[in-house]
């Protein structure tokens, strides 16, 4: 890794910096075919981490997980118009197999509506078959020309809920149940917070009825689409021809949803949470929420202070804390120190001669400056203490970074200043689909969502009409 191991200061080249953070913490490197990159060990950890928490929310909400082919045949992309349209120019097209040209060419699953729908066809016969709730862990191409690790790359990780309803009503009320667990996922585990609520028809999802989007602000100021959620109505089904006898014993189209987060959630807690020393990690999805430092000089403090740590490592591991005894003798502790910093471990346990002696462990939490002392004797209920209080603390830093670069704007020109400084600018609007794009050509931002939470009347920033429709404008990922 070379001798220089610090990172380039986020403020100074908040780009270098974020590449400068994965790559000395070992998170992930670029892979030898260009876009792609090769998740590593401490990355995967989180990926996890993240998927584990995922994963027993969607169980929790009735879910069940499957898996399907990643070849998906060219005549199934073809079926919804809307849908190949939006994704062709991302698509990955496998034309030879076995050493022959295959009869048809297959696209590498850039998401798996078509494929899935297939097969509901196959499975859904009458109402009795429905609701259909299936989530999938898998792997997804999108052939993107400017990538960006974890943000934007040519093979991804994500999981994407695909579920069958019996009416448009179940099928709504399913988008917006998978969007809050999103917005838990994020505020709750990862300490973002974010802005929920619905894109608009110029950023929905193509082939969708309505988008539903977790919203978060990035350490730069720009936004991040962290997780949406589709109602998509019929449009797959008739487009898959999937049909049931409802209970009037009539045939009706099946009513459907998608929805999805990915790895880029990894890029997301970079760019949220981590500072000029490098990565800080929520307690929640770090790979160890502590790592214990041993401080000898001699012989006989090392088999001292090894003792006294596998005491308290019996404590962690009954109390299911993750934690890293790093008793490497090659690094001396000041380098231990500063590279679990730049790893962002929540928290730091020192143990010396002192703390032996007066059975005592030194405290350094990766949020806050400064450390403190608890004793051993109550070590468990003092780490998870402090682990609460800094996954609390890490989502009120970022919330306050986000209020305080969020804009009120009444006219275009503000708009354009708001976007200038970057960040947030919330406006009533009233536009239309060539007004959304004229703003995205001038000002280079979109409208991230139309929040839920919605207050009053207004005039839109362009149009100057009469509007109770409060969105959210930014520059994004």
């Amino acid at each position: 890794m070379g001798e220089d191991r610090g990172v380039t200061q986020k403020s100074k080249d908040f780009s270098k910096w974020y590449t400068d953070v994965i790559l000395r913490c070992e998170l992930a490197d670029y892979g030898p075919v260009k876009g792609t990159m090769v998740i590593r060990p401490y990355g995967y950890a989180v990926w996890e981490n993240i998927q584990k928490i995922a994963d027993k929310m969607f169980k929790e909400t009735g879910h069940v997980n499957a898996y399907f082919p990643m070849f998906i045949p060219e005549s199934f992309m073809k079926k919804e118009a809307e849908h190949v349209e939006g994704f062709a120019p991302e698509c990955a097209v496998v034309t030879h197999g076995g050493g022959k040209e295959l009869e048809e060419p297959l696209y590498v699953r850039p998401t798996s509506e078509t494929i899935i729908w297939a097969m509901y066809k196959k499975w859904i016969k009458s109402y009795r078959d429905l609701p259909i709730l299936i989530n999938q862990w898998a792997n997804v191409v999108r052939w993107e020309m400017r990538t960006r690790l974890f943000l934007r790359t040519t093979e991804f990780l994500w999981q994407e809920g695909h579920t069958a309803h019996a009416t448009y009503e179940e099928a709504e009320e399913e988008a917006r149940r998978m969007i809050e667990i999103y917005r838990k996922l994020l505020e709750d585990y990862l300490a973002i917070p974010v802005i929920v609520g619905k894109k608009t028809e110029a950023e929905k999802f193509a082939g969708a009825v309505h988008t539903y989007t977790v919203e978060a602000m990035m350490g730069d100021r720009k936004a991040l689409q962290a997780g949406t959620s589709h109602n998509l109505g019929q449009n797959f089904a008739k487009a898959f021809d999937v049909k049931f006898l409802n209970r009037e014993n009539e045939l009706e189209y099946v009513y459907a949803t998608s929805w999805g987060v990915s790895t880029r959630l990894i890029g997301a807690v970079i760019m949220v949470h981590g500072d000029d020393k490098g990565l800080v990690l929520p307690p929640e999805v770090a790979p160890y929420q502590v790592v214990i430092v041993p401080i000898w000089k001699s012989e006989d403090e090392k088999i001292k202070i090894n003792e006294y740590v596998r005491n308290i490592s019996e404590k962690l591991n009954a109390a299911g804390i993750r934690f890293y005894y790093d008793d490497r003798e090659q690094e001396t502790p000041g380098w231990k120190f500063n590279e679990w910093e730049m790893r962002g471990v929540p928290l730091r346990l020192e143990i010396g001669p002192r703390e032996v002696a007066s059975n005592s462990v030194m405290f350094a939490r990766r949020d806050v400056p400064g450390k403190e002392t608890g004793s051993v004797e109550n070590v468990v209920g003092l780490v998870k203490e402090k682990l609460t209080v800094i996954q609390q603390n890490l989502f009120k830093k970022a919330l306050k970074f986000r209020e305080e670069n969020t804009y009120r704007v009444s006219s275009y020109d503000e708009l354009n200043e708001a976007m200038e400084r970057g960040g947030f600018a919330i406006g009533y609007w009233a536009g239309t689909l060539e007004d959304e794009r004229k703003i995205q050509e001038e000002t280079k931002a979109t409208i991230r969502c139309i929040p839920f939470e919605q207050e009053g009347e207004g005039k839109c920033i362009l149009t100057g009409k009469k509007t109770s429709t409060l969105v959210v404008f930014a520059k994004s990922y």
